[in-house]
């Protein structure tokens, strides 16, 4: 344990990345402090890992990392450190074990959050690691940091700081994007890319009547297609958009087109189990004076939410009824508020920080964590790149102090 007495690090936000850093630093005999603005630590962690925490995924590591896109390049080598069966090995040393799904998910046998966090907090303890609730960064004053607190502003001078503060979704629990406007800037948008929604829902272009039939639903196992790209899962139609798995799995690109071009187009599959020349023939077979809605539910087993996307389909034979059924439009021209997006694309930008993810402007302060500027698929992924990035800034934090002690015996 280090001395109290000892300069300290500090690392604000107490989400998967700043704890993983301030576990390494503490672990490596530094005095470690974690700030948070919520009074708790990993109000999203455990708000994720309520209904099963997928901690990251089994499939080959060359696949995992394309799932990151244009920031594969960038985080690989963070990732490589800490891959996949390095976080499964650590969930386990802190007594939950894991397991692969039938997905290739990897969840820990108790499928929550609270089990795994009640141990990582005792771990962190027992290393020292000192708690800061409801402190509130508010930016730098000269070289301190300056905290907002129910006892007044606070400041702190750290040896090194590790910035760990999550991207602008999900405000309620901590991450509300606000700390971009206290970073280092050379010129507007050079440091912190424009915050965007990822993995969230999206608003069709329907009227209000037609959404008020589909609102509540869930349209299961379908397949979703846009591209060249497909996805397949449920879709849940809430009062605030559609939501699920496969246009989660799609978003990046569908939020983009819509940017581009107000709007975007995507087929769904409503019987992914069938071909279109079975289809058109279960259909021909119904009597002609059949109404479309029997025609619909018995030759195509269609629910009633599945009969509101097809949309309107009363005057085509069976075989143009098939091909309308294995690929029904659905023009989407929103994405969902992103407050209630799973994550966000932007943030730090790769070009600002170095090679050990320390800020080039700001020596001595590095980020990690879902603040940076990358995006990646529900499924593992994100946690793992938390993960990842939070060591690989809490290494460079190490690199970074023994260079400055060097430099400092070298000058005397």
């Amino acid at each position: 344990m280090s001395d109290p007495r000892s300069p300290f690090i500090a690392v604000i936000g107490a989400g998967p990345a700043g704890l993983f850093a301030a576990e390494y630093l503490a672990a490596a005999g530094h005095r470690v402090v974690v700030h948070d603005r919520m009074a708790h630590p990993a109000r999203k962690f455990l708000m994720a890992g309520a209904s099963g925490l997928n901690l990251t995924h089994a499939e080959g590591l060359p696949a995992f990392l394309d799932r990151y896109g244009a920031a594969r390049d960038w985080l690989e080598p963070a990732i490589r450190d800490f891959p996949p069966e390095a976080l499964r090995a650590w969930a386990e040393g802190l007594g939950q074990p894991c397991f692969v799904g039938s997905s290739g998910r990897v969840f820990p046998e108790s499928m929550k959050a609270s089990p795994l966090l009640r141990a990582w907090l005792a771990r962190l303890r027992a290393l020292g690691v000192t708690f800061a609730g409801r402190h509130r960064w508010r930016g730098w004053h000269d070289d301190a940091l300056v905290f907002e607190t129910p006892d007044g502003m606070v400041r702190q001078v750290p040896a090194a700081t590790v910035l760990a503060l999550g991207g602008a979704s999900w405000a309620r629990l901590g991450s509300d994007g606000a700390w971009a406007g206290f970073l280092p800037t050379v010129m507007p948008g050079a440091v912190v890319a424009p915050f965007r929604p990822s993995n969230c829902g999206f608003l069709p272009d329907w009227t209000p009547e037609r959404w008020a039939r589909a609102e509540g639903a869930v349209l299961h196992g379908v397949t979703l297609r846009h591209r060249g790209r497909a996805a397949r899962g449920d879709l849940t139609f809430t009062a605030h958009g559609i939501e699920g798995a496969p246009i989660y799995a799609l978003s990046g690109p569908l939020r983009d087109a819509i940017a581009r071009d107000g709007a975007v187009e995507i087929a769904v599959d409503l019987r992914p189990g069938m071909d279109v020349a079975a289809l058109a023939a279960r259909l021909g077979r119904l009597r002609p004076r059949e109404s479309l809605s029997n025609r619909l539910r018995k030759g195509a087993s269609l629910s009633p939410v599945a009969r509101v996307v097809l949309g309107a389909v009363a005057d085509l034979d069976a075989p143009a009824l098939a091909a309308r059924i294995k690929a029904a439009p659905l023009r989407l021209i929103a994405t969902e508020a992103m407050d209630r997006a799973i994550s966000v694309a932007g943030g730090v930008r790769a070009s600002a920080l170095d090679s050990h993810f320390m800020f080039r402007d700001r020596p001595g302060v590095f980020a990690a964590g879902e603040m940076l500027d990358w995006e990646a698929p529900t499924g593992g992924y994100l946690l793992q790149a938390c993960f990842a990035t939070g060591l690989a800034a809490a290494k460079g934090v190490d690199v970074w102090l023994t260079s400055a002690a060097t430099s400092c015996r070298t000058r005397a």
